[in-house]
């Protein structure tokens, strides 16, 4: 058996990191900016955008639901709460009357049986559109409708901007991204300083700005705040495949709080100058940092006409992947017994399964699936920005539990998780609740388990491009 090479110890464990990013959230409240406008404009706004918003599919959707109740056994939150307003159905309710009353066949009828939708109405949604669904698409893949419940929570988070109701943690942070283009202060200083940092202290070659490359490689705000090991761990594994490399400090923050908001002008905005930043440099692969949101916000963005993009984007697991089953990546055998979080946004809405696996068999390990896996895992209860919300806490920690009995039935030492969302996640359940399983991030264990000896060869050739 290769002797495992350990990432550098050069920065706080991921556990200190999320002692400092909650205590960071925490603050996000007293930072969150106040309404603006008149209860009418607000109420006027969130009724024109669900009406801007709404196309044939949306139309399909609302008319659709036979009210079997197959969603409220998919959904996370109703099966730890038990409480049928959690009901997946129950979150179209307030769409499903503005469509109704607005745009409907039957507006006239609906005008005459229903009451006006009311500024209030929106303010109870709230729990229901933020607190309540990371739009992790389990309802939808049972729903015998074919109902997109996800993308119409979107629209209604698109609504609930234009109604000044957003929740105050992702307000502020969605501020701060439109005001400064920063994550917690995450901008290109930031990672230039992080970049000095780990040549520094490991040696690393971290290639910033080139003109060129085959390669553009994205970080988080999560590596460049509190922790870089997993940009070190980046470094790493591309150096260790020779591969032609660089970061942009024009474009490269993978979070995006336009999504996460509902705010489709900053949704654009972040994501414009990374693709201008790929296409300046001749990039034929974007890689996503081990950030889930990000991968939709970039991937699947309604705002660019992806066939037109002249290189090809790849989740950070799946790139992984397929550098594994390329034989590119030498890597050490992993001698533990592991299970695999599929992350919602690129597993079950993406699609991306076999890569991370790949990943962990080229390291021998033995993975253990959950009881309920891939297509059919259950979300970690953090996504779509819900970890930041403290009047969430509840929700996300009673459903955390089924992640809990999930992974402890596979007798796996650890879970291995690639979405730094899930992880900060699975890091707060493993706190509160004593677990005794240890938190992996794909990236950070695949660089751990280099076999730089086969692999200086491709490091010497890539670096001689």
């Amino acid at each position: 058996m290769s002797a495992t090479t350990a990432t550098p110890s050069v920065f706080p464990s991921f556990a200190e990191v999320y002692q400092g990013l909650a205590a960071q959230i925490g603050m996000l409240r007293e930072m969150a900016p106040q309404p603006t406008k008149s209860e009418d404009r607000r109420l006027k706004g969130a009724i024109d955008k669900l009406i801007e918003e709404t196309n044939a599919d949306e139309a399909v959707w609302l008319e659709s639901c036979i009210h079997c109740g197959q969603c409220t056994n998919a959904c996370h939150y109703f099966q730890s709460m038990q409480d049928a307003k959690y009901a997946p159905m129950r979150k179209m309710d307030l769409y499903r009357r503005v469509y109704q009353r607005e745009i409907s066949p039957l507006r006239w009828w609906y005008k005459l049986i229903s009451k006006p939708v009311k500024l209030k109405d929106f303010e109870e949604a709230r729990e229901l559109i933020y607190d309540s669904c990371t739009e992790c698409g389990r309802c939808t893949m049972v729903c015998p409708m074919g109902i997109d419940t996800a993308s119409l929570v979107h629209h209604m988070r698109t609504a609930m901007v234009e109604a000044e109701l957003v929740p105050p943690e992702l307000a502020a942070l969605r501020m701060e991204q439109l005001h400064h283009g920063t994550v917690f202060g995450s901008s290109p200083e930031a990672l230039r300083k992080m970049i000095d940092t780990i040549r520094e202290k490991t040696g690393v070659d971290i290639p910033l700005d080139k003109e060129s490359a085959e390669i553009m490689v994205l970080s988080s705000a999560v590596d460049l705040v509190a922790n870089g090991n997993g940009l070190l761990a980046t470094a790493r594994i591309m150096n260790h495949i020779g591969a032609d490399w660089t970061i942009c400090s024009d474009g490269f923050e993978s979070a995006n709080f336009g999504l996460l908001s509902g705010d489709m002008s900053l949704w654009a905005k972040q994501v414009e100058p990374i693709v201008a930043a790929a296409e300046r440099i001749k990039a034929k692969t974007m890689v996503i940092a081990e950030c889930g949101h990000a991968y939709p916000a970039l991937r699947w963005n309604p705002m660019l006409r992806s066939g037109d993009l002249p290189f090809e984007m790849m989740y950070m697991s799946e790139f992984l992947g397929k550098q594994a089953k390329a034989g590119k990546l030498h890597l050490t055998p992993l001698d533990a017994r592991v299970t695999f979080h599929d992350p919602c946004k690129t597993g079950r809405r993406g699609g991306a399964f076999d890569e991370p696996r790949a990943v962990l068999n080229a390291m021998n390990a033995d993975v253990v699936e959950m009881p309920n896996n891939k297509e059919y895992n259950w979300c970690c209860g953090g996504g779509a920005g819900i970890f930041l919300l403290e009047d969430a806490t509840k929700l996300r920690d009673e459903s955390f539990k089924i992640k809990i009995r999930e992974v402890n039935e596979t007798g796996a030492e650890a879970v291995v998780v690639s979405c730094a969302s899930c992880r900060l996640n699975f890091e707060s359940g493993r706190q509160k609740n004593h677990w005794d399983k240890r938190v992996e991030s794909l990236v950070e264990l695949t660089a751990a388990h280099l076999d730089d000896a086969k692999g200086a060869d491709a490091s010497a050739r890539g670096a001689a491009r």
